[in-house]
């Protein structure tokens, strides 16, 4: 479905970003995937994956990646922005340091590597920006305000760029997962222990309970979610919040 098509994926070492990495590819997208760590970067190289070592919170290294990316691949016709923090942490204690890191990261990152990769997708007749949200972008997540902000600010501006963007061929989406089985739950487990001294089960528990059907959801299904919104029978699907959540109201 996607032969010739050429996907970015910022965050695409592990996790969600990796599983979307992967389904695109496994469609025939040509896929470029980004993070700090080149090391996690390469572990996940394949056939039709290419890691690039680029860092969401430095604009020059979001321009510069990018562009490379382009040159080598050609215009980005899929951008998936998923590259974030999630750390809960109360209002009292948060200083300005972890509030500007997380708005750093899951805002201003997302809007560079948007911006970055229109600048390609808008000489090409087709394109799709998925970016990857939470649960938390459309309900306050108990706890964590500072991520529920950025995961807010999030969506504010896939649907001010459907807006923008409405009668081109182009659409923008959020994907708003709830708890996903990822590295980010374990060290969420870690944090969740340090903070309430909870036993790992205990911790663990409190993220798993959240999501109504009672367990983890699995990067492969937010995946999945990503490919569906690749359809050209998606065409129609823009500016949405599309909840990956286990029966979340």
């Amino acid at each position: 479905m996607l032969n010739g098509k050429h996907a970015l994926v910022t965050g695409g070492g592990s996790g969600i970003g990796l599983a979307i990495a992967r389904a695109l590819a496994d469609e025939g997208a040509q896929v470029t995937i980004t993070g700090r760590r080149i090391e996690r970067l390469e572990a996940a190289r394949g056939d039709q994956i290419f890691p690039l070592a680029m860092d969401v919170m430095d604009e020059f290294s979001v321009v510069q990646g990018v562009e490379e990316a382009v040159a080598a691949r050609g215009p980005i016709q899929i951008c998936v922005p998923n590259a974030g923090i999630a750390e809960g942490r109360s209002i009292l204690k948060t200083d300005m340091a972890f509030w500007r890191t997380m708005m750093a990261t899951n805002v201003d990152g997302a809007f560079l590597t948007i911006r970055e990769s229109l600048k390609s997708m808008v000489d090409t007749d087709w394109g799709r920006v998925i970016a990857v949200s939470s649960i938390a972008g459309i309900r306050g997540l108990k706890g964590a305000p500072t991520y529920t902000a950025s995961k807010h600010a999030l969506l504010g501006l896939i649907r001010a760029l459907a807006a923008d963007y409405a009668k081109k061929p182009y659409t923008f989406n959020a994907l708003c997962p709830a708890y996903v089985d990822t590295d980010i739950v374990d060290m969420n487990v870690t944090s969740i222990m340090q903070r309430t001294g909870k036993s790992e089960a205990e911790a663990r528990a409190t993220m798993v309970n959240v999501n109504p059907h009672g367990r983890l959801i699995a990067s492969e299904e937010v995946a999945q979610a990503a490919v569906w919104l690749c359809h050209d029978a998606s065409g129609s699907v823009n500016g949405q919040a599309i909840q990956i959540a286990g029966g979340e109201v």
